[in-house]
């Protein structure tokens, strides 16, 4: 909770990936609240109150899961409508001709959304979902140790600098509000 809370007024686009990884750790764990209680929560350096936040927290994601069918795979509805908000903040940031270096990002991305869209499982995802999958994916491999290619680990620097610049545009625009006209 504590986490989430500072990632997502730093960078919405870590507060998601963090957030996916939140929802594997809660399956990882079997829904199971005392479990995470105690082979998870436990380890942090909290005090006894925070603690207890962060199981409510844990306690109220896992009844959204349970609530939203999303026990097994899947995402919760709170982090699928961020990744609508991004998902409409970047057709709005393409369609615009005031955001060109935005516009030159994408470009510079598309080939490898393009690519890794091919070889996915689920072609209906749009590019942005497509990015974030990516870049889970690899933070999943960098978790497990597990080799990344020299191809794969240029194309997701690229990608991670694409969106990186959405989720600057993002904060921006909650903070100062972006004109597209």
């Amino acid at each position: 909770m504590y986490i989430a809370q500072e990632l997502r007024k730093k960078s919405i686009a870590e507060y998601l990936l963090y957030m996916w990884q939140i929802e594997d750790t809660i399956r990882a764990f079997g829904c199971s609240l005392p479990r995470i209680r105690r082979e998870y929560v436990e380890r942090f350096d909290y005090t006894d109150e925070q603690k207890e936040e962060e199981i409510d927290w844990f306690g109220n994601l896992i009844r959204m899961m349970n609530e939203e069918g999303c026990r097994e795979q899947g995402h919760l509805q709170i982090n699928r409508v961020t990744m609508q908000t991004l998902e409409e903040l970047h057709s709005q940031l393409l369609a615009s001709p005031k955001f060109p270096f935005y516009s030159t990002a994408y470009y510079k991305v598309l080939p490898f959304i393009v690519e890794l869209r091919n070889r996915g499982v689920n072609k209906e995802e749009n590019e942005i979902e497509t990015c974030f999958n990516s870049l889970y994916g690899v933070m999943m491999l960098r978790l497990q140790k597990k080799e990344i290619t020299p191809n794969t680990e240029h194309a997701v620097k690229e990608i991670s600098t694409f969106i990186g610049m959405l989720s600057d545009y993002y904060h921006k625009d909650k903070e100062e509000g972006l004109t597209f006209e």
